[in-house]
């Protein structure tokens, strides 16, 4: 039998024994083909100007998933040396050359990575056109489903391959052309050892790592500079290597302090098999459980994003809204508006400066109220006429507000309407003293930088407005049908340079110019260049960790056959080594996931409470946030498990 066919028929069996990594390759290969596509698709960049940085996100996204499935190819294929180093041995035995067995073992995984591709791409291919519906959606642009390849990603998707197959593969090569017969036939028997061998000293080391931690967690929440964040990321990097390095000595310990409860049970089979696989691979289980913190973390990061682009999708009630500190701009804002584009119907107002900031205080201390952290004269009450307030309403499509002149209505985001119900203050203006009325809290353009009041307005009698100085001039407008990005930019040019980007003024520093619908392609454009990549390398990263728990188990399989064969002699029955079977598969999964899931929840809560108040809120909650994140986490991790157990139970069970 030629080299070739030798290396053809152990990629074929390499391909049956280590079928979760061979899946894993493919899905890796379709998601770099996916975004690849994304990357160097004229029709998504086509959809915002803001599309064109995608390509940039993708690709350092692309970076680190190299990186990764590198690592888990160098991992494998070191794995699979250790497992097959017999056969090699053999192989030199017979009188094969070190280079001759190098090289089958370098065509046999490049042979499986070849294959890989060969699925991925058309998979990948699938994946672009989900990810392509998604965004197209988001811009609410029609799609119709196109099964074409494109060259550039197959291109970039076959590179990225080569970087991570042939430095992995290289690195086997080179390790085999130097081993000899020896090394070969007992390099299987090669474990982990313990670092640390002395009981006391691990568990010195488990309580330390608890510290570690603790503190790394507390630390990365605050991160007030970019010194502590990495400090509290070090700790906690020394808090996972830590914990599995000594774990395996805090269960004989804990049976030594609980002798009845060793023997309850299949709690000795269980946890002896346990504390022996941490002992033998606590670097491998907290790279894994580093992984996992990693995942969760970058999930968390995009879902939180994610809900503050969707938070602020809405911020602008008004099809147009134009915010300047001089009159003369809002009548030529409001000339050029109706010349340019055919406008439903329009209002030119003002805000009016309040007459302290005693409720911007109160709310402060009553319902984290965000206030601006440097002087802007937004921090007061802010004051518009009844007449104004009218008339916007009407506009909206709102209700006509109940109003006496005796009162004062207060309108504002919905988060602080429980606390202004408290509020109960009369308010004095030129001698007349207004009582509190309504409370309302539709949209109303209000978390803007210069909208309707930050967060919250108070609409008086148009008489009392007169002696109040005026904070803003305003027009807003409903148009017939939505404006493209061409119109605004025609607007934003008839406004000469009083509005750059439809952001800040050249002239006056305040003026500035809002519309809804550049507003949610802008929105949308910002959750493709970071919400994407994001998922992208959490799905890579949960996907590589899951599997290199899942080889592990399975490569385990006929060490368990013997241990639960043994059993059924000494007269356990099926269901006692099911049960033990079970839990000692779920222990050993649940453990890599417990320090991520205790370090990755609260730092993305407190993640979803450093955002201004009132924009995550209703689907984008922070308990939506974690729940999603958590979830999409675990239902990807199931699928590894259930998959793992189903294998390992059919193997290892004694019919």
């Amino acid at each position: 039998m030629t080299l070739s066919k030798l290396s053809l028929r152990n990629a074929k069996r390499q391909t049956d024994d280590y079928l979760i990594y061979f899946v894993t390759i493919v899905m890796a290969c379709a998601l770099l083909y996916a975004f690849n596509s994304l990357a160097v698709s004229r029709e998504i960049h086509d959809l915002s100007g803001l599309m064109d940085n995608m390509t940039f996100t993708i690709v350092l996204a692309s970076i680190a998933v190299i990186f990764i499935i590198g690592w888990l190819v160098s991992y494998m294929t070191g794995f699979m040396l250790s497992r097959r180093s017999r056969e090699l041995g053999i192989y030199l035995l017979i009188g094969l050359e070190n280079r001759q067995v190098a090289r089958l073992f370098f065509l046999e995984n490049l042979s499986v990575g070849s294959v890989a591709l060969l699925f991925g791409i058309p998979l990948g291919n699938l994946v672009y056109q989900a990810l392509r519906a998604i965004l197209l959606t988001m811009f609410s642009t029609p799609y119709a489903f196109r099964y074409d390849f494109s060259p550039e990603a197959i291109g970039l998707t076959l590179l990225y391959f080569a970087a991570i197959y042939l430095f992995a593969l290289i690195r086997s090569r080179k390790k085999i052309r130097h081993m000899r017969i020896y090394d070969l036939i007992y390099f299987e028997r090669q474990n982990e050892t313990e670092l640390v061998k002395k009981s006391k000293t691990r568990r010195t080391l488990f309580a330390a790592s608890i510290a570690f931690g603790a503190a790394g967690t507390l630390l990365s929440m605050a991160a007030l500079t970019l010194l502590i964040g990495v400090i509290g990321a070090g700790c906690i990097i020394v808090f996972i290597y830590g914990f599995f390095i000594s774990f395996s000595s805090g269960v004989p310990a804990y049976f030594e302090r609980n002798p009845e409860r060793k023997y309850r049970g299949q709690n000795l089979i269980i946890f002896r098999t346990l504390t022996g696989k941490l002992a033998t691979m606590g670097i491998v289980m907290a790279t894994v459980s580093l992984l996992f913190t990693a995942t969760l973390l970058t999930e968390g990061s995009g879902m939180v994003f994610n809900s503050i682009f969707q938070g602020r999708l809405e911020r602008n009630a008004f099809d147009l809204l134009f915010v300047s500190d001089q009159e003369s701009h809002t009548d030529l804002c409001r000339e050029n508006m109706a010349a340019q584009l055919p406008l439903a119907a329009y209002r030119q107002y003002r805000l009016y400066q309040g007459v302290d900031e005693s409720m911007t205080a109160y709310l402060e201390n009553t319902a984290g109220y965000y206030r601006y952290s440097y002087e802007h004269d937004y921090n007061g009450m802010v004051f518009m006429a009844y007449s104004d307030y009218a008339a916007l309403r009407d506009m909206l499509g709102l209700p006509a507000a109940e109003w006496t002149p005796d009162h004062y209505i207060i309108h504002c985001m919905p988060y602080l309407e429980e606390a202004l119900r408290q509020w109960g203050k009369t308010l004095t203006i030129d001698g007349k003293t207004l009582s509190p009325g309504q409370i309302y809290t539709e949209q109303f353009a209000q978390n803007l930088w210069n909208g309707n009041g930050h967060q919250v307005l108070l609409v008086i009698p148009d008489a009392l407005c007169a002696n109040r100085p005026v904070l803003r001039f305003c027009v807003a407008a409903m148009t017939e049908y939505s404006i493209t990005p061409e119109q605004m930019e025609t607007l934003q040019l008839s406004l000469s340079e009083r509005t750059v980007d439809g952001v800040q003024s050249a002239v006056s520093g305040w003026d500035l110019l809002y519309s809804r619908d550049v507003n949610v392609a802008d929105t949308a454009a910002w959750s493709a260049m970071t919400v994407f990549p994001f998922f992208y390398l959490a799905l890579t990263l949960a996907m590589t960790a899951a599997t290199i728990l899942t080889v592990q188990q399975l490569s385990e399989s006929g060490h368990y056959h013997r241990q639960f064969a043994l059993l059924c002699k000494l007269g356990m029955d099926r269901s006692e080594m099911r049960r033990a079977l079970f839990w000692q598969l779920a222990i050993y999964y649940i453990m890599p996931v417990v320090p991520p899931v205790l370090i990755a929840v609260p730092i993305i809560l407190n993640m979803c409470h450093l955002v201004e108040p009132g924009t995550l809120t209703g689907g984008n909650s922070p308990a939506v946030i974690l729940t999603v994140s958590l979830g999409l986490f675990f239902l990807i991790y199931l699928v590894y498990t259930v998959v793992a157990y189903i294998s390992v139970k059919r193997n290892v069970l004694p019919e």
